[in-house]
C-alpha cells in the first residue's frame, strides 16, 4: 500500500521540478513525485534511465520477487570486463530504483525489501563469479573434479549478506575458498590451484568493486578472512580448516555465525560447512563464551566513542548492533548443542531461541519489532542518496524527508520515537551481556561533604594539600557545559576518587592531574559513567597519576585511552615484541580501507593506548628499562609498516605499482636510525628514518596515471610523511626526521638502495658513518634488507685514518656539547654534558669504525650495550671500561625514563652521579 499522508510542501514542490525537468509535458504521476522529492539517488537513476518509470508503475513488476540473473550463460562466457561490469552495474541500478520505489512510495514491510536486495546480490555476485571463472579458465584451463567437472570457487557472504537481511547501501564482506589443490587443464599452460583461484578472486572483486561511469555494483570487503589484508585472497579447504583449529579468535567465530555461501549449491557445499561448524559452535552449552562476548561490548562502546558517534542507530546504545549481539550471543552460547540455532538469519533465530524457551515470546517480539524499526530507518537514510550511513540527518531537507516517512509532525518526535525504541533494545542487551559493576564499599558521609561542601577539611583523613586544586575544579566546573546527567554521575563519581586519593596518599600534583583529566572530559557523560561504574578503573586512573605525570598528561590528552584501565590485566600485561605487528594488522581489519582520516587516528590511537600499557608496566616496575625501549622499538616498527601499507594502498590505486612489485614485495625499504636503530625509542623519541627503493627511472607503474618508478617511490615516501606528521585530533603520529638520508634536507626523500651506497662510498661525512653505526633496515623484503646488510658492513668495515677518525669524532662531540648541554654546577645533563649518554654512544661509534676492518664482528649490532660487549671480547677494549660504561649507560638511561615518566627534563643532580660521570669521562680520555 501507498503512504497516505501527503508529502510537505516544500518536498512536493522538490518533486514536482524534477519530474517536470525528466517527463515535460507528461502528466503528473504522484508516486513518481514522491519518490523524486524523497530520494535523490533515485533522482540519479531516472536521469540516466528515465524510460523505468513505466516499469516501477507496473503493478505486475511491482509485486514480483523473481530474481533473474544479471548476465545470460553467453554473457558470462563472452562479454569483455567493461561490458560485463556495465551490466552488473545498470543491473543494480535498476533494481535499487525499485527497492527505493517499494519502500519510499508503496510502504513495502522492511523485511521484504532487506530479503529482496539480499537476493539480488546474490545473483550479482554469482553471476560475476561465473563470469570471473569463466575470463581466466579461457586462458589457463580449469580445475576439474574427478567426474570432470568445473571446480567453481565458492564464494562466503559474511555478516548481513550472509544473514539474507543486506543494508541498502553495503559494503560486503566475502571470503574466497576452493575445494581441492588441483592443477588446471585445457588452457594454454597448466597453472596451480591457487593462482587460478587468485586471479578468479580478482577479477570477481574487479567485476563489483571497480568504480566505473556506471559507478559501482557493491564495496568489497576482504578483511574477514583468514591473516586480515596480509592473507592470501584464496584458500583451500584444507588451509581454511587448519587456520580455524589453530588461530581462530573470539570474533572471527562471532562473524562466522552469518557465513553463507552465495550462488547455486554443489557438491562441496556441505563438506565446506561442516568444516567451520566445529569452530563455530561448541559441541556443549558455551557459557565460556560470555566473558569475550561481554569484552566485545566493551569493544563496541570504545567504538562508539572513538569515532565520537552520535545520533548513530546501528552502533550507539541500543541500536541494531546490540540486537545482532543479544541473538549471536545465545546463538554461540546454545547453538553447538540446539542445532536449530545454527541459521545465518537473525529474525529465524529469534523465532528459534523462543522455542527452545531460551527467550519468551514478548522479549522476542519486542526484539523483533525494534530490530525492523530501526532496519525501515536505516533503510530510507540510506536510500535519500544510496550512501552507507546509520546517523541520523543534520540537515533540513532530509531530516523532514524522514518526519514524512516516519509520519511524525516535526524531528525531535522523530528522536523521542527512536529513543525510546533504541532504549527498549539497550534494556534486553544489558540483560542478556549486561554485568553489574563491581560493587564498592557505600562511600562515607566525609567525603560526600568534602566534595559538596568544597572542604577537604571535612574528610576523616583531610589532605589540606589538596584544597586548592579542589577549589580550582569546582570553579571549572561552574563554566563547563556539564548536562544534568554528568552532574549526577560527577556527585557520585567524586566522592568515590577522594576516596581512592585518600587511599592511595596521592600528593597534590597528581591530585591534579586527576582534575585535568576530568577537566578534558567533564562534557562527554560516557567517559564519566566508566569511571563511576568501573571502580577498578578509577582505581588504576589514581595509581598510574601517582606513578608518573607523563601517563597523567597522556590521558588527559587523549581520554579514549581510559577504557584501557577496564582491566587491569591488559593494562599491565603490554603486547609480546613479536606480537606487534600482528595485533595492528588485527586492529586495522575494522577499518575502512579508503577512508585515509580514520586510517590516520586509528594509527595515533593504536600507539597511545600500547604506550598506555608499557608506561603502565614500566611505571609500576613490571618491565625493565631496557625492555621499555625494545617494547617502544617494537610498536613503531609495526606503526612504521602498517603506515607503509597504507601509503603503497593509496599510491598504486592512483598510479598502478611498479614492474616486479606485490602487496609481499613492494621494492620499497625502510632504514631506522639513532634511537630507533638502536632499539632505544623513548616515549616521546621522533623516528629518524630514510627510505630506500629498488627501481630506477627507466620502468614505470602500470596504472591509468602510469609514473616513472623513481618519481612513485617519491610519492609513497611523501605519503608516509604526510601519514606521521599530520596533526590530526590525536595529535601527530611520530616527529619524523629525515635529515640522515644522503645530501640531507637537500636529499631525495626516497633513494635507490645502490645510489645510498655510492654516496656512503665517496661523499659521506665522519658523523654519518658515525650515524650508520646505529642502524638497521625496520621494513623491507628479505632482498633489500640482504643488500642493506651487505653495504652497512661494508662501509663500516673500511679502512681508516685513525688520527682523522678521532678528531672528527672529538670535533663533532665538542660542538654538539656547545649547542645542546643544559647543565651547569648542580644539575648534569644525562645525555649532552661531559661523561654523559651522547660520549658512551660517541666512544662506540668509534670502536666500530676504527676496528671493524680487523674485527667484522663489531657491525653485527646497531645497539650500544651489545656493540660494547663485543668490543670487550675482540679486545678493542678492556673488561672493565665495558663494565662500566654499560653500568653507566643503564643507569643514566633509567634516570632519564623515571624523569621522562614525570616530566622532569633531563638534567639530574649532579651529586647523584659523581662516579658514573668520572668513569664514563676517564674513558673518553683513554680512547681519545
Amino acid at each position: 500500500m501507498s503512504n497516505l499522508h501527503a508529502l510537505p510542501e516544500s518536498l512536493h514542490q522538490l518533486g514536482q521540478t524534477r519530474f517536470a525537468s525528466l517527463y515535460e509535458g507528461q502528466t503528473e504521476q504522484q508516486k513518481i513525485i514522491n519518490l523524486l522529492s524523497l530520494s535523490d539517488f533515485a533522482w540519479n537513476c531516472l536521469q540516466s534511465q528515465p524510460n523505468l518509470k513505466d516499469w516501477l508503475l507496473d503493478d505486475n513488476e511491482l509485486a514480483n520477487r523473481a530474481v533473474e540473473a544479471p548476465l545470460s550463460s553467453t554473457e558470462i562466457n563472452e562479454l569483455d570486463d567493461n561490458a560485463a561490469m556495465a551490466k552488473l552495474r545498470l543491473y543494480r541500478e535498476k533494481y535499487w530504483l525499485k527497492v527505493a520505489f517499494l519502500d519510499l512510495c508503496c510502504a513495502n514491510p522492511i523485511a521484504d525489501s532487506i530479503a529482496y536486495i539480499s537476493a539480488l546480490a546474490n545473483q550479482l555476485i554469482d553471476s560475476a563469479n561465473q563470469w570471473a571463472f569463466a575470463q581466466v579458465a579461457k586462458v589457463s584451463g580449469m580445475p576439474l573434479d574427478d567426474d570432470g567437472n568445473a571446480m567453481h570457487m565458492l564464494v562466503l557472504g559474511m555478516g548481513k549478506l550472509g544473514g539474507g537481511e543486506l543494508n541498502y547501501s553495503s559494503d560486503i564482506d566475502l571470503i574466497f575458498s576452493y575445494p581441492r589443490d588441483i592443477a588446471t587443464q585445457g588452457g594454454r599452460r597448466s597453472i596451480e590451484a591457487q593462482v587460478f583461484y587468485t586471479k578468479v578472486a580478482q577479477k570477481l572483486i574487479m567485476a563489483l568493486n571497480q568504480t566505473t561511469v556506471n559507478g559501482q555494483v557493491f564495496r568489497v570487503d576482504m578483511r574477514l578472512r583468514p591473516f586480515g589484508e596480509s592473507g592470501p585472497l584464496v584458500m583451500s579447504f584444507h588451509a581454511m580448516e587448519d587456520y580455524y583449529q589453530e588461530q581462530g579468535r573470539e570474533w572471527e567465530r562471532y562473524a562466522m555465525l552469518k557465513g553463507r555461501l552465495i550462488g547455486t549449491e554443489n557438491r562441496y557445499w556441505n563438506e565446506f560447512y561442516e568444516l567451520l561448524r566445529p569452530f563455530v559452535y561448541r559441541r556443549y552449552i558455551d557459557f565460556s563464551v560470555i566473558e569475550s562476548l561481554r569484552k566485545m561490548k566493551q569493544m563496541i562502546a570504545q567504538e562508539v566513542r572513538r569515532k565520537r558517534l552520535t545520533n548513530n542507530i546501528k552502533l550507539g546504545a541500543g541500536g541494531i548492533r546490540e540486537v545482532e549481539f543479544v541473538v549471536q550471543a545465545l546463538q554461540m552460547v546454545r547453538g553447538g548443542r540446539e542445532a536449530n540455532l545454527q541459521t545465518q538469519s537473525l529474525l529465524v533465530a529469534l523465532k528459534e531461541l523462543v522455542n527452545n524457551q531460551v527467550m519468551s515470546n514478548k522479549e522476542a517480539d519486542l526484539l523483533t519489532q525494534n530490530y525492523l524499526d530501526l532496519r525501515q530507518i536505516e533503510q530510507y537514510l540510506q536510500i535519500f542518496a544510496d550512501k552507507q550511513t546509520q546517523t541520523l540527518p543534520d540537515d533540513e531537507l532530509n531530516q523532514q524527508r524522514l518526519c514524512y516517512l516516519l509520519n511524525k509532525d516535526d524531528f525531535n518526535q522523530c528522536l523521542s520515537s527512536i529513543e525510546q525504541i533504541m532504549s527498549q533494545v539497550h534494556g534486553e542487551f544489558e540483560q542478556v551481556i549486561g554485568f553489574e559493576s563491581e560493587t564498592s564499599d557505600p562511600c562515607e558521609n566525609e567525603y560526600i561533604s568534602a566534595w559538596e561542601m568544597t572542604d577537604v577539611s571535612l574528610m576523616c583523613e583531610p589532605n589540606l594539600d589538596w584544597q586548592a586544586a579542589l577549589e580550582d575544579f569546582k570553579a571549572r566546573l561552574t563554566k563547563a557545559k556539564v548536562g544534568s546527567r554528568g552532574r549526577d554521575i560527577l556527585d557520585k563519581l567524586m566522592p568515590l576518587l577522594l576516596k581512592q586519593l585518600t587511599i592511595a596518599k596521592a600528593s597534590s600534583d597528581a591530585f591534579m592531574m586527576i582534575c585535568q583529566v576530568l577537566n578534558k572530559i567533564i562534557s562527554r557523560t560516557a567517559y564519566l559513567e566508566l569511571l563511576y561504574e568501573n571502580p577498578g578503573a578509577l582505581n588504576q586512573l589514581v595509581a598510574l597519576c601517582c606513578h608518573s605525570k607523563w601517563i597523567g598528561e597522556h590521558i588527559s590528552r587523549y581520554p579514549i585511552l581510559l577504557d584501557e584501565l577496564i582491566d587491569p590485566q591488559v593494562l599491565y600485561k603490554p603486547t609480546p615484541l613479536s606480537a606487534y605487528k600482528d595485533e595492528i594488522r588485527q586492529y586495522f581489519l575494522r577499518i575502512e580501507h579508503g577512508d585515509l582520516e580514520l586510517q590516520m587516528e586509528a594509527l595515533r590511537q593504536f600507539k597511545q593506548t600500547h604506550q598506555l600499557r608499557i608506561a603502565a608496566a614500566d611505571a609500576t616496575g613490571v618491565l625493565s628499562v631496557m625492555k621499555v625501549s625494545d617494547h617502544l622499538t617494537a610498536l613503531a616498527e609495526a606503526i612504521v609498516e602498517q603506515a607503509v601499507n597504507i601509503a603503497w594502498h593509496a599510491c598504486v590505486e592512483r598510479f598502478g605499482q611498479p614492474v616486479n612489485t606485490s602487496e609481499q614485495e613492494k621494492g620499497f625499504a625502510v632504514i631506522a636510525y639513532g634511537k630507533t636503530g638502536g632499539f632505544e625509542v623513548g616515549y616521546d623519541s621522533d623516528l629518524d628514518l630514510v627510505f630506500v627503493h629498488n627501481h630506477d627511472g627507466s620502468s614505470y607503474t602500470d596504472g591509468d596515471k602510469s609514473i616513472d618508478s623513481r618519481q612513485f617511490y617519491l610519492k609513497l615516501a611523501q605519503r608516509l610523511m604526510h601519514l606521521f606528521n599530520t596533526r590530526t585530533a590525536s595529535g601527530i603520529l611520530y616527529e619524523l626526521d629525515t635529515r640522515l638520508r644522503p645530501e640531507g634536507a637537500s636529499g631525495l626523500l626516497a633513494i635507490n638502495l645502490e645510489s645510498y651506497y655510492h654516496y656512503q662510498q665517496t661523499q659521506a661525512w665522519t658523523w654519518e658513518h658515525q650515524a650508520l653505526v646505529r642502524s638497521r633496515m625496520i621494513y623491507g623484503q628479505a632482498s633489500l634488507k640482504d643488500r642493506f646488510a651487505r653495504i652497512r658492513i661494508d662501509v663500516l668495515c673500511q679502512t681508516r685514518d685513525n688520527e682523522k677518525l678521532k678528531t672528527d669524532v672529538v670535533e663533532m662531540r665538542e660542538k654538539m656539547r656547545a649547542h645542546l648541554a643544559k647543565g651547569n654546577d648542580e644539575l648534569f645533563d644525562l645525555k649532552q654534558d661531559r661523561g654523559g649518554i651522547t660520549d658512551i654512544e660517541f666512544i662506540t661509534q668509534y670502536l666500530v669504525l676504527n676496528n671493524a676492518k680487523q674485527h667484522p664482528e663489531l657491525t653485527s649490532w646497531s645497539d650500544n650495550v651489545r656493540i660494547l660487549a663485543d668490543a670487550a671480547r675482540l679486545g678493542c677494549i678492556s673488561e672493565q671500561m665495558q663494565q662500566e660504561l654499560v653500568a653507566a649507560y643503564i643507569a643514566y638511561r633509567s634516570r632519564y625514563h623515571v624523569m621522562s615518566l614525570n616530566q622532569q627534563g633531563r638534567c639530574a643532580p649532579r651529586a647523584e652521579l659523581t662516579q658514573h660521570i668520572d668513569l664514563v669521562s676517564q674513558a673518553w680520555l683513554q680512547v681519545f
